[in-house]
Formats: structure tokens, sequence, C-alpha cells
């Protein structure tokens, strides 16, 4: 039997979860705030939150000394492209392990697994060292590969979730019908599959424009994404607090956006799966 909702558990339950919220976003709030502060008010204790001299000099430094439609676009490229190509390889993958499992469906969807518990240090020589005889260091093509190999393993394993609620009576009626794999699959399961593919396609897409550890050893100027443009206001000299955090503010803004806009669909697609 459920519970009866009254007026005081909303209230509380509401002001518990802005809280909670707040607690979340007070970082990123925080961050924000510091990239219009001058470096000796960033630096200021105790801290300022509202009343400070605003300024905008650090986003002009920022631009002046790094190109940051430069980075954007790297980004934009490399996430984009590793998730489309994750999604190319993923989702007939995830099709035949869930339409057409055999013995070892689930050693091999196991074993996918597995590979993300390894940290990628340990594999970061011979990758390097691949990297270097193929010509792929600081190449748009090479983190675009490195990364769509990274995260391949979550796309399979949620594509495959999703693609085991959908019912199998639908995909033999299309069989009855004369529908080919190739029509299958486009015709009758993706679109089954949207909110599913929109959840999957936004969770690789912001994993891969967070990426830092493969971005920062393997690009330098040329490819070097967002994660690269941050880290190099982390110097010898110090930090710039008020700089590094302009940075990192124009940094997080397109995924922010994104993010927002795409919110419900994201929540639906985690939460609800396929089809219900």
């Amino acid at each position: 039997m459920a519970r009866k909702s009254t007026t005081q558990r909303v209230v509380v339950s509401t002001i518990g979860a802005w809280f909670f919220g707040f607690l979340i976003f007070f970082p990123i709030l925080w961050m924000v705030l510091a990239s219009f502060k001058t470096e000796l008010e960033a630096f200021a204790i105790p801290p300022s939150f509202l009343f400070f001299h605003w300024t905008t000099e650090n986003y002009a430094t920022v631009q002046e000394r790094s190109d940051y439609f430069h980075h954007a676009m790297n980004s934009i490229i490399i996430a984009g492209g590793s998730t489309l190509i994750a999604l190319l390889i993923a989702i007939p993958a995830a099709w035949s392990m869930a339409f057409s499992p055999t013995r070892r469906t689930k050693d091999i969807l196991l074993w996918m697994l597995s590979t993300k518990m390894m940290p990628p240090v340990g594999v970061l020589v011979p990758i390097y060292l691949i990297y270097k005889s193929f010509g792929l260091l600081d190449s748009r093509i090479g983190l675009v590969f490195i990364l769509c190999l990274g995260n391949l393993p979550i796309v399979i394993w949620m594509l495959f979730t999703y693609f085991k609620e959908i019912p199998r009576d639908i995909l033999e009626a299309a069989r009855m019908d004369g529908a080919t794999i190739g029509r299958e699959l486009v015709y009758v399961l993706t679109p089954m599959a949207i909110p599913g593919l929109a959840s999957t396609l936004l969770l690789n897409l912001i994993l891969a424009w967070n990426e830092a550890f493969w971005t920062l050893n393997l690009s330098t100027s040329n490819a070097a994404p967002l994660t690269t443009f941050i880290a190099s206001y982390s110097s010898p000299e110090g930090l710039f607090w008020a700089k590094l955090s302009a940075a990192s503010t124009l940094a997080i803004a397109p995924i922010l956006v994104l993010g927002w806009f795409s919110q419900k669909q994201l929540v639906r697609g985690l939460t609800f799966g396929a089809v219900k």
C-alpha cells in the first residue's frame, strides 16, 4: 500500500532535494564565480562570495594565451567521432548478443566489462609506442580510436540491456514479413530503442568529452581537446586559480548546455530502458 503524501512530507522532500542539489552544484558555481575574480581575490581568505570586483579579464587572457575555439573543435570532433563509431559497432554487437545468444555470450560480456577495471596507465607504454610507430600521436584520428575502444564496453552493455527488453515477437513478425537483418536493425529495432540509444549516446559523449588521461598523454597541440586546454594553466610556477577557473568554465559550458536540454531524455533512457 502506497504511503499517503502529505503537504509537510512534500515540502520536506522538496527542501531536501534542493539542498543536496545545491551541494552537488556548489563546486561548479564557485568555479564560475572565481573566473570573474582577480588572482588576488581568488586566493583571498576569507573568500568573497558575491561582493567582489567582477572582471572578464581572465576570459580575455585565456583566449589570448590559448585558442579556445581550436580546442573546442577538437573536443567536438573527438567526442562526437568516437561516440558515433562506438554506436555503429555496438548496435549490431548488442543485437547479436540480445537476440542470437550463444553459450559464450555472458562470458564475452563479462570480459568486456572487466577491461574497464584495468587502470589505463597499465597499457600507456604499449599504446604510446604503437601510436608513435604509426604516426598517430597528437592526431584526432588516434584520440577518436582510443576513446572509442575505451568506452565501447559500456556502450555495448547499455544497448544490450535495452535490446533485451524489446519483445522477440515484434522481430519475428518483421522476419515473417520478409525483413532482412539490415532492415530489422534499421526500421524495427532502432526506432523502438530510441530512448536507450539517446541516453547511451549522451552518456558516451560526456565520458569522451571529460576524458583526460589519454588526451593529456597522446596529444600536445594539434589535436589537443579542452582537457589539455585546462591542464595548460597548471604550471611549475603555480596555479593561477582565476584563469584556471575561466578555462574550466569555458570547457564545461558546452556539455552543461547539452546536459541541461537533454536531461529528460537522459533520465528517461537510464531509468525506463527501451520498451515498457
